[in-house]
């Protein structure tokens, strides 16, 4: 089972075996449906902490049982089916977050991050995710091969094992050949394109700890995690006048529809700009 990331679960089902004392089969259950949720977490959702998931992901888990139900009931796998009956988390419709364009110059420009190699590879980890937008798991599995130093791109494998290029700047490229030339000896066969002091390549908690660490340091926003430097990255290529249909693509989004959530933000920006501008506002 894939999830080590929620070690919870194995001390939930002994609170269920010793202090609640519930049968076998009762606990069983339990640990199959939890374990369900939690791999569908991971194989969806870049293996985020048990704090960071929300109702929305939530949601998403349901709907996806839902459609499974809906093809069975069509198929005749099913005469009926209980997702009618199931009444899913309330989202509210609030706007992606992201990270203020200056705050994360000043990241960049003035945060400091040490010289070894752990700081060396949490800025620049930081920095291709802002400059890609780029999910966690897709950069958690990104190899040297990936990287295309003649024509300044990466070749990303998104959700789906569907491949997109995502352009760099060159000064960003030169950064990524420099990080790789200087690679530790000790790598042992690793391919990866980001790796450890030792090695080994980067597990998705501690790129989340890294980031929300670094992130804290020059925002107040509620959440900091690399999902909201993809945010960041697509916001601020709207509000600079990005087509819409061009960020679909960078992200890697099946649908426009995924991605019109961000025109919103650049309207909220339209709207204050005039509220602080126009003498009849």
């Amino acid at each position: 089972m894939p999830i080590q990331q929620y070690p919870h679960i194995d001390s939930f089902i002994n609170y269920l075996k010793f202090e609640k004392r519930y049968s076998q089969h009762t606990i069983i259950s339990y640990q199959n449906d939890l374990e369900q949720f939690f791999q569908y977490m991971v194989s969806q959702f870049d293996a985020i902490p048990l704090e960071a998931i929300s109702a929305s992901l939530v949601r998403s888990w349901l709907a996806e049982l839902s459609e499974d139900n809906k093809y069975q009931l069509k198929t005749g796998g099913l005469q009926k089916t209980p997702m009618g009956t199931i009444i899913a988390p309330k989202v509210s419709k609030r706007l992606p977050m992201f990270v203020e364009q200056i705050d994360m110059d000043n990241l960049f420009q003035y945060m400091p991050f040490s010289d070894d190699w752990k700081g060396r590879t949490e800025r620049l980890v930081i920095l291709i995710f802002y400059s890609t937008g780029m999910r966690l798991s897709e950069l958690i599995q990104l190899k040297e091969s990936q990287v295309d130093l003649a024509n300044n791109q990466l070749k990303v494998v998104g959700k789906g094992n569907k491949e997109r290029i995502i352009p760099i700047n060159k000064d960003l490229m030169e950064q990524l050949q420099k990080y790789i030339s200087d690679k530790p000896s000790n790598t042992d066969g690793v391919k990866h394109l980001f790796i450890t002091e030792k090695g080994t390549a980067l597990q998705p908690r501690t790129v989340y700890g890294f980031v929300k660490a670094k992130l804290t340091s020059v925002t107040t926003i509620e959440k900091k995690s690399p999902h909201i430097l993809r945010h960041s990255f697509a916001t601020h290529l709207m509000n600079n006048g990005a087509d819409l249909n061009a960020v679909k693509e960078l992200l890697g989004h099946s649908s426009l529809a995924a991605t019109q959530i961000y025109t919103h933000n650049t309207i909220e920006k339209l709207k204050d700009v005039f509220k602080k501008a126009h003498p009849k506002a």
